[in-house]
């Protein structure tokens, strides 16, 4: 479907009583032409009735200042200067959940769009995509380098401060439990299952080469020096061992 029509587009939307400094406007088509060029977006945003029924649904929008509805229209109207500064915040409200896309007559995706917006944040090395995943951190790191997004040896107060009293509940002998599971975990608190070196190493390439480790050093270059530095090693065991095999 055509994004052309001069009756829907709205060239400019300023903001009078905004102390904020304008962004470029080239900034601003760079961004959405960004979004508009994925594959899926055609997909997602096929037109808008503005019905509501989405935002009447959604259950972010019940908590938070987050609106399913104004996520479709600043995409449908292009409006740039109000996508980026949902992109500043409101994207980071949604759940996930598609009960959106389930109810749409027109069947658009809100949730998909703001994945779209989510993932062209990161790209642009946004404050607010800094901000929303430096918390995940230490689960990206165990992630990446172990192949393993949970262990048990993360579910502890200082992991979970803030799950408040409760966290006793967990806070268990984790060694002597751990006994009890199969082998494959190699009995150990360190990772939730056992992934060998070479599939380590080709998750590792999988990463790289779809353009995730770009992505976590646009966010995080700290935590992508951390990795690069594990994977070379585990790289290099790798071809010892496969010289050996030799």
């Amino acid at each position: 479907m055509s994004q052309s029509s001069a009756s829907r587009i709205q060239e400019y939307i300023g903001d009078p009583v905004s102390d904020a400094p304008p962004v470029e406007r080239d900034q601003l088509e760079e961004i959405f032409q960004d979004i508009q060029a994925d594959l899926r977006f055609d997909h997602e945003l096929n037109g808008c009735l503005n019905c509501g029924i989405c935002t009447a649904t959604c259950p972010a929008a019940h908590y938070y200042d987050f609106s399913p509805r104004e996520i479709v229209q600043l995409l449908w109207t292009e409006n740039l200067e109000g996508i980026y500064d949902a992109m500043q915040e409101k994207i980071w409200s949604c759940a996930q959940c598609y009960t959106c896309a389930a109810r749409c007559p027109f069947g658009n995706s809100p949730g998909g769009l703001v994945m779209l917006m989510r993932e062209t944040a990161i790209k642009h090395g946004m404050e607010s995509a800094k901000s929303v995943l430096r918390p995940f951190s230490r689960v990206m790191l165990k992630l990446i380098s172990t192949g393993n997004q949970l262990s048990p040896d993360m579910i502890n107060p200082e992991g979970f401060a803030d799950w408040g009293p409760h966290i006793s509940k967990v806070d268990a002998p984790l060694e002597t439990l751990r006994k009890a599971i199969p082998m494959p975990t190699l009995h150990t608190t360190k990772t939730a299952w056992e992934v060998n070196l070479k599939t380590s190493v080709e998750l590792y390439t999988i990463w790289e080469e779809t353009g995730v480790l770009d992505s976590l050093e646009t966010i995080d270059e700290n935590l992508f020096d951390v990795i690069l530095d594990i994977m070379d090693e585990k790289r290099d065991d790798y071809e010892d061992w496969m010289d050996e095999q030799d």
